[in-house]
């Protein structure tokens, strides 16, 4: 009775798994408005597929494990496919892959030599799989994937695809059309399009797209072919159907550059190889390369090369045994939105951000999302309580997509605009034609610190140590009052001791660092001092052209605009800042303090002492960061290198260095200290006072 019982229960979490990814099926593929992540979905398919496994006999025609996809939109003319489109399983690490492998081994002619056995790897593009039908090499038909056998014929649609040929072209070196073709690929929105394609939907008021995958499918399927036309669709080949009337093949390699002579596009990222290791190699570094390509990849495809051994591999449901999906970890999951919180940054400006129910997104932990600004939040209706999407790509900030309606609390509300800084309490204000709300309080706290922090940054004065966290504590302490003030800590230096954390240790890092600040040059200090629009590259061209702070504010707009690069809006910001009473004193207090206010003097013949030497970098220096003394060796007219070579003068030697040194020591490269360097430069005498 119990196992009756035991079975009972897997066949009543059957059913309800295939009717819950059926549900999910139908608005993934039909509607194109998915309400959970594709890894969500993909796990309620894994439970579902090692559930049947366990128990085949519970195995139904109908499962979603043996189709692919969904019903057809009624609205579009059935599509019969003559050879079906099956769908793939999947991996999700190394250990599966090799698992997968032993599987299709089992299977191959125990004989079958190592060297026949290749593998052809590609990327899984995200977007909607179509078949493209050409007759003469003309285009007849173009349809969807649909359940796998029956799809949607979208031809007139498709036809709008720019990359899709029309008619097979004929070259005097390419290869005769065959008499009939059917070419199967992948209709994809790029990343930059995708953005702005929902950028239009939420000007005109209309649903955004939850990722560029279902945007793509939504463009594909629109009944107005025009409506397609307008969306910069594109398309890659991957594999043939069919083929009537031309060459036969032995191996999907083959095929694949038989497409590429048609004139189809072809991923040039696929290889071939007969080395599995080279395979799982070959994925690793696509993952790391996937957040710098111009559309989604969710994964790598890898297929047994020879198709001879592909037929006897077979299918088996509705994936082929011969060919496996690497899922790449999301980038996009589903949460709640706990609450809606604002950041006031160093500008004023007040920045809305949602903090979440915790969530794994491609391997990180997210807690918090950016909504942009306020305008986006309220085009996009996010409340808290919402079920929502969120996307990371690499290091870029989570952010939330859209609102899953169909999961609404009942009692949520709309999201209401600030009045008052969440910081002072002073009101705020939203100037006509900006998106952006301000506090124009200039004693504001959360601005004295966000401008602490961008002043102490990596690519500003580059304090090192100098955190978010000391920022608050000074401001709490009322040891800092603007940025200027960050020198005068040496003086008191008493009270530093008396925070929480700061130890003898750690008070003197910090004063070190700070006075090693004093010789950034000053592309860095005017990108310290947060000028509205003026980051690093802008900061440097200013310096070319105004080299010192002096000059820079005595400077009108229009001289700001005679330079190249700079519009009215950075010369109004720049003259702005100048003209402010308090940016003033900032200025003077860094003058007293002896931070460098002029740019350094180009490099000549007679004050080059350092030219023609080339210097490589190790270790932690005592006074100066590392960009500090590329500066400094740059400004003598020296070179600074990566590694150690024959090449190499004189390796800088700091703490804790790295195999540099021992690479100089068997080279017999000269190693000096930071005190040396400063010599060589000229610089000792003005850094001598350093504690």
């Amino acid at each position: 009775m119990t196992e009756s019982r035991s079975k009972d229960d897997v066949a009543e979490r059957i059913a309800r798994l295939r009717a819950e990814i059926n549900y999910h099926a139908y608005r993934y593929y039909t509607l194109d408005d998915p309400i959970i992540s594709d890894a969500e979905y993909d796990q309620l398919m894994q439970e579902l597929r090692q559930l049947e496994e366990a128990y085949p006999e519970l195995i139904t025609p109908d499962s979603p494990t043996q189709r692919v996809g969904a019903p057809p939109r009624p609205e579009f003319r059935k599509v019969i496919h003559p050879v079906p489109m099956t769908s793939l399983s999947n991996a999700f690490n190394d250990e599966d892959m090799r698992a997968w492998l032993t599987r299709i081994k089992r299977l191959l002619p125990e004989d079958l030599p190592l060297d026949e056995l290749a593998f052809v790897v590609e990327p899984k593009f995200d977007g909607l799989a179509v078949a493209l039908t050409y007759e003469g090499g003309v285009l007849v038909r173009g349809a969807t994937r649909g359940d796998g056998v029956e799809g949607e014929d979208v031809t007139e649609n498709l036809r709008t695809v720019k990359n899709i040929p029309l008619r097979i072209p004929v070259t005097p070196d390419g290869p005769s059309p065959p008499a009939r073709i059917e070419v199967r690929g992948e209709v994809y929105l790029p990343i930059a399009d995708f953005n702005q394609l929902n950028q239009e939907q939420m000007a005109k008021g209309e649903r955004l797209y939850a990722n560029p995958r279902n945007a793509a499918a939504g463009s594909v399927r629109q009944l107005d072919s025009r409506i397609t036309a307008r969306r910069r669709l594109a398309f890659f080949a991957y594999a043939i159907g069919y083929l009537e009337g031309g060459p036969s093949f032995t191996s999907h390699w083959e095929a694949l550059g038989y497409l590429k002579e048609l004139g189809f596009p072809v991923s040039p990222d696929i290889r071939r190889t007969r080395d599995f290791e080279e395979v799982l190699r070959f994925i690793r570094e696509w993952r790391e390369r996937r957040d710098h390509l111009p559309y989604e990849a969710d994964g790598m495809v890898i297929k047994v090369d020879s198709l001879v051994l592909q037929r006897r591999l077979g299918i088996v449901g509705n994936a082929p045994r011969w060919a496996i999906a690497y899922k790449f970890p999301p980038r996009e999951a589903t949460t709640r939105v706990l609450s809606i919180e604002v950041n006031v940054g160093r500008t004023g400006v007040l920045t809305p951000y949602a903090v979440l129910e915790p969530i794994n997104v491609g391997g990180v932990t997210v807690r918090q999302a950016t909504l942009h600004n306020f305008e986006d939040l309220m085009r996009k209706d996010i409340r808290v309580g919402d079920t929502v999407i969120v996307i990371r790509a690499g290091d870029v900030i989570p952010q939330v997509v859209k609102p899953i309606i169909e999961r609404r609390p009942p009692d949520s509300r709309p999201y209401s605009m600030p009045t008052h800084c969440p910081s002072c309490g002073e009101r705020v204000i939203k100037p006509e034609g900006e998106v952006a709300v301000y506090c124009v309080n200039a004693a504001c706290p959360a601005q004295l610190v966000r401008r602490i922090e961008h002043f102490v940054s990596r690519g500003a004065m580059d304090i090192v140590g100098f955190g978010e966290r000391i920022a608050e504590q000074l401001v709490e302490a009322g040891l800092l009052s603007d940025v200027g003030d960050i020198y005068s800590l040496k003086d008191k230096r008493e009270r530093l001791l008396e925070l929480e954390g700061f130890g003898e240790k750690k008070v003197d890092n910090l004063l070190r660092a700070i006075e090693a600040s004093k010789q950034q040059p000053l592309e860095r200090v005017v990108t310290a001092l947060g000028i509205r629009g003026v980051g690093s590259v802008v900061a440097k061209t200013l310096v070319e052209h105004f080299p010192s702070l002096d000059a820079l504010g005595a400077a009108t707009e229009e001289d700001l605009q005679r330079v190249e690069g700079i519009g009215p809006e950075i010369a109004r910001s720049v003259v702005e800042w100048f003209a402010r009473p308090r940016h003033q004193e900032v200025l003077r207090k860094l003058r007293a303090a002896g931070v460098r206010t002029e740019a350094m003097p180009r490099v000549t013949e007679g004050a080059a002492p350092l030219r023609g030497l080339t210097f490589v970098i190790t270790g932690t220096l005592p006074t100066l960061s590392r960009d500090q003394a590329r500066a400094l060796i740059e400004a003598a007219g020296g070179k600074v290198t990566d590694s150690v070579s024959r090449k190499t003068d004189y390796l800088v030697l700091g703490e804790n260095p790295g195999s540099k040194l021992d690479k100089a020591r068997e080279l017999g490269t000269k190693i000096i200290d930071e005190t040396t360097l400063l010599q060589m430069t000229g610089q000792g005498q003005v850094l001598s006072t350093k504690g």
